[in-house]
């Protein structure tokens, strides 16, 4: 093959869209097919909203924190929130959908988080349409319309606001507000959650560039119970572009004790912002955001790629509350909603280093929840505090009872713990390790040494859990498990010299008789019975990262030579290979890391946006754990970044060979830059 046509090959991506490479910030799809359509997801840490292949409609738009009782294994789950950015356009009294326009594109600009799609109605006007949601407000989202008349056009627009299946008692308001110098159109819903917890309430209104007695007249329609719109009309001239907007807000008695009224309140406040103030700062938000950066000189695709898994992360989370992201964030109801290990050991290291004030709100979420925690522990016979595996809004055990999970994987109060410790390691912030810090380390010690079995020196066992491994169900001993343990015992005594606290001495003692079992060659063992089976996914190669169990290069080469031909080709998530990647490049070897690098993710993707999906060939996108796992391969494995005692440090690493640099930016809370080059 040519240079030339590898060249045009590279661009092309599932023969349905084009993905320009050479734009690290913005993703584009010239080829839009809904039968083979993943959508992408705008949010602001606290509202997500997912694109569709249909003009004007998105496909859900959830919002953080807001769960209840239906659906999956009777356990909480997300909801699908209003779907407060549907709309419909006629033009000379045709609706337009997807049959009747052409050249319809979509694309992501990544840098200010805006999704925009622009197409062609005949030869009679241009449309386009971008939609935010908005960083420097959490409750409020934005869609910037532009009609562009190629003759002389009468317009219908409408904003209709339909409430979700699973809601109840849905009741429909409008009103206008008037005053000297603007009329404010609310159309307004409200409804109960499936069980009566939660009142869910948006409202939004438009926003004109007219002087006030030159808007056009809203209209209100109420359809039926469940859907009503606002909509107006409008003649433009040819030639001529039109443009309009729509801004609403959507909350929660989850997150506000009085959501009707305020959902209206936050939308007045949007409408008399405007719409240029909306996006300038919005813009400024994710700008400074982006100060903390990985950038890679050499692999267009994949900085692309990085700055799509960074993106993804950024907008699943948001400093100043105690929210902490599921699997698929807030790209949909994926996994429930519900917050796994997938927070503490493979989003939170990522933004922890680049976001330590965003990091905080992951701690805060399992902080606020140790209570719950505790009187797990006490249920199950033990003392001091048990996470659940999967967690939603009160702190209890979510996972549905038919998964061993959750009664099972216990490693997750060690992954909340070591992310306790290493919130302290980078901040070094002791006031915040005395109140909160502490309380979370010592009631997870307390846990573990009462979770083992003292069955004499050196055999004080963790048995019957749930490997990370979690094809690996009822064993003894997992390695992860053990070791994890053994380093929550270790931290919660560090902790306690910190602080000037009197520790439990039976902490390090436990802690020095968890047995790490190996085989006859010395290669690590999985479990106490474990054979060479395949794995699901990485178990005893995290004792080497993001724990420090292993530290001896050979231990850790002869560990990663043999664990990394039992992870079969399908089924797996991408975290496995990017512990790999993270790996092979701290032991020098850039190019088997970039090989892992590249496996983690691109059999994961999926069109026109290049989402990833849990596994190869997979199809639930976003998988932000995913992300979460290879942006730590790039940090801590390709940039040498070690979380120690004292803060970040770096150590020696590689890069691949067609790399010519990575430079980081914006890492901890002095917001240093480092530089890594061939």
């Amino acid at each position: 093959m040519s240079k030339k046509s590898m060249f045009v090959f590279g661009l092309v991506f599932f023969c349905s869209t084009i993905v320009y490479a050479q734009d690290q910030w913005v993703i584009k799809a010239d080829k839009i097919d809904p039968a083979n359509y993943y959508g992408i997801t705008v949010a602001n840490g606290m509202i997500g909203i997912v694109s569709s292949p249909e003009p004007f409609k998105v496909k859900n738009v959830v919002l953080a924190g807001a769960y209840d009782l239906y659906g999956r294994g009777r356990v909480s789950n997300f909801l699908n929130s209003f779907n407060l950015l549907n709309m419909y356009l006629e033009i000379n009294g045709n609706r337009i959908d997807a049959k009747n326009i052409s050249n319809m594109k979509q694309q992501l600009d990544m840098q200010h988080a805006a999704f925009t799609t622009t197409f062609d109605y005949g030869d009679e006007a241009s449309i386009k349409y971008s939609y935010y949601s908005l960083r420097q407000l959490p409750f409020t989202v934005l869609m910037d319309i532009s009609i562009t008349a190629k003759k002389a056009i009468n317009i219908t627009a409408a904003s209709v606001m339909e409430a979700p299946d699973a809601l109840k008692d849905v009741q429909n308001y409008y009103n206008e507000i008037d005053r000297p110098h603007v009329t404010i159109s609310l159309l307004t819903s409200t409804a109960k959650s499936p069980t009566g917890k939660l009142q869910l309430c948006a409202s939004n209104s438009f926003l004109f560039n007219e002087t006030h007695g030159l808007e056009p007249r809203v209209v209100h329609e109420m359809w039926d119970n469940n859907m009503h719109l606002m909509k107006f009309s409008k003649a433009i001239a040819a030639g001529q572009t039109y443009q309009y907007a729509v801004a609403g807000s959507s909350i929660t008695s989850a997150h506000d004790a009085d959501p009707l009224n305020q959902a209206e309140r936050l939308t007045i406040f949007a409408k008399l912002e405007g719409r240029d103030r909306l996006i300038k700062f919005h813009e400024m938000a994710w700008d400074s955001l982006w100060h903390s950066d990985i950038k890679i000189d050499g692999d267009p695709q994949a900085q692309q790629d990085v700055h799509s898994m960074l993106y993804h992360l950024y907008s699943f989370s948001r400093a100043g509350t105690a929210y902490s992201p599921s699997p698929m964030g807030l790209s949909g109801l994926g996994y429930n909603g519900h917050v796994f290990w997938d927070a503490d050991l493979w989003m939170y290291p990522a933004l922890l280093v680049l976001h330590p004030e965003i990091a905080k709100s992951l701690v805060e979420y399992r902080y606020q929840r140790l209570a719950v925690a505790k009187q797990n522990a006490f249920e199950h016979g033990y003392k001091g505090a048990m996470f659940p595996w999967e967690s939603a809004d009160s702190g209890v055990e979510e996972t549905p009872v038919w998964a061993l999970t959750g009664p099972f994987e216990h490693h997750i109060t060690a992954d909340v713990a070591l992310a306790a410790w290493n919130y302290y390691c980078v901040t070094q912030d002791k006031q915040w390790l005395l109140e909160k810090g502490w309380p979370l380390l010592s009631a997870t010690a307390d846990f573990w040494a009462s979770r083992v079995e003292r069955n004499g020196i050196g055999h004080y066992d963790i048995k019957d859990v749930v490997a990370a491994d979690e094809w690996a169900e009822n064993i003894d001993n997992d390695a992860f498990t053990n070791a994890a343990a053994i380093e929550n015992l270790q931290h919660a005594n560090l902790a306690a010299k910190i602080l000037g606290l009197k520790a439990d001495p039976d902490w390090q003692i436990v802690a020095q008789n968890i047995p790490i079992a190996k085989f006859p060659d010395g290669v690590t063992k999985e479990f106490d019975t474990y054979n060479g089976e395949g794995i699901k996914q990485a178990d005893v190669n995290l004792l080497a990262y993001p724990l420090k169990t292993i530290t001896d290069p050979s231990q850790i080469k002869k560990d990663l030579e043999y664990y990394e031909t039992r992870v079969p080709n399908a089924g797996t998530p991408a975290m496995t290979q990017g512990i790999f990647t993270l790996l092979y490049a701290r032991l020098g070897n850039g190019d088997k890391a970039y090989h892992f690098f590249k496996d983690a993710y691109e059999p994961n993707l999926n069109p026109p946006f290049r989402v990833i999906a849990e596994t190869k060939g997979g199809t639930n996108p976003y998988f932000a754990t995913g992300a979460g796992g290879i942006i730590q391969s790039l940090l801590m494995g390709f940039g040498g970044l070690d979380i120690t005692p004292t803060g970040i440090e770096q150590i020696k690493s590689k890069l691949p060979g067609n790399w010519k640099s990575l430079t980081i930016t914006g890492v901890g809370i002095d917001k240093k830059t480092f530089v890594i080059k061939l």
